[in-house]
């Protein structure tokens, strides 16, 4: 049976990955991201950034009248590279916590519980912003590691309870008191019985869960909040946030005032995180949907 989901991610997905790996090098972007805030295209006129989509700004410019097209071909791999940093080190801590809280009691069991219960009472991007917003995190000096970090572990509760739920109904198979019963150890066990089955639906969920980042990190820059930032002070008194890295977040920092003046500079970058996030949502979908098709 044909699978289309898979088919149409997998073509999203590489034209994603050719813009992100290729894309700098193209004739029509500007690597070196120059801007002019002002220009004069005629005698006696003056135009000033942001540009409209014209000939020579084929979607708009920016604020600081850098060409949107390249900014966000060459914010395209800071911008991938924080989502899977972040659910590599989300899968990477939830994989053995929910592996080790298969019995459904015990330790591990409670902190997986306490961990979901505690991070699911709210939205996750109420959540994160919270913490982030900390004036022991807002002026680190590691804010960029921290920040990945703590929007790893706010949804490891939820995975690892998912890993946790698969594991626990692995054990009541007949395959695995077979194994107890011979005297299998534990740690063999959960490396060669439990691991291979639930890997497919990990992989399901790594995807999806990526859509869920992409979709987090654009919701918290909308509220000026980013991954890498710094707190510069912009007069006598008086202190402002900059994103210092170049992904797409930083092209949404001002998206309520934008979305009057130059709705270009948010809709551009809010399209491709949205794009991004179906990209990822079909993929796992279509993985799901080939690693079930014995089922069907």
């Amino acid at each position: 049976m044909r699978n289309n989901y898979l088919i149409f991610g997998i073509i999203l997905a590489g034209i994603l990955a050719f813009f992100t790996i290729l894309g700098p090098f193209l004739p029509f972007v500007d690597k070196e991201l120059k801007g002019e805030r002002i220009t004069f295209p005629e005698p006696g006129k003056i135009e000033m950034a942001p540009f409209p989509p014209s000939d020579r700004f084929p979607i708009g410019s920016d604020r600081d009248g850098r060409d949107l097209l390249s900014l966000l071909v060459i914010g395209a791999k800071d911008t991938f590279f924080h989502i899977f940093m972040i659910v590599i080190i989300r899968y990477l801590i939830a994989i053995p916590l929910g592996l080790l809280g298969l019995k459904n009691k015990g330790f591990f069991s409670w902190i997986i519980k306490w961990w979901n219960q505690l991070f699911s009472s709210f939205p996750v991007v109420f959540t994160t912003a919270l913490i982030l917003c900390l004036p022991i995190l807002l002026f680190n000096e590691q804010r960029y590691y921290w920040s990945i970090l703590i929007i790893a572990l706010v949804e490891v509760g939820r995975v690892s309870f998912i890993i946790q739920q698969q594991a626990y109904v692995l054990s009541q198979k007949a395959f695995i008191e077979a194994g107890i019963t011979i005297g299998v150890k534990p740690i063999r066990m959960i490396i060669s019985h439990y691991f291979p089955n639930i890997f497919p639906s990990i992989v399901v969920n790594f995807f999806i869960d990526a859509g869920r980042v992409a979709i987090l990190i654009g919701q918290l820059a909308i509220i000026n909040i980013f991954i890498s930032q710094e707190l510069i002070q912009v007069n006598y008194g008086q202190s402002q946030i900059f994103n210092t890295s170049v992904d797409w977040a930083i092209l949404i920092r001002e998206a309520r005032k934008d979305v009057i003046t130059a709705i270009w500079i948010p809709f551009f970058p809010m399209l491709l995180i949205v794009l991004s996030a179906l990209t990822f949502n079909t993929l796992g979908e279509g993985l799901r949907k080939h690693f079930n098709r014995h089922m069907q």
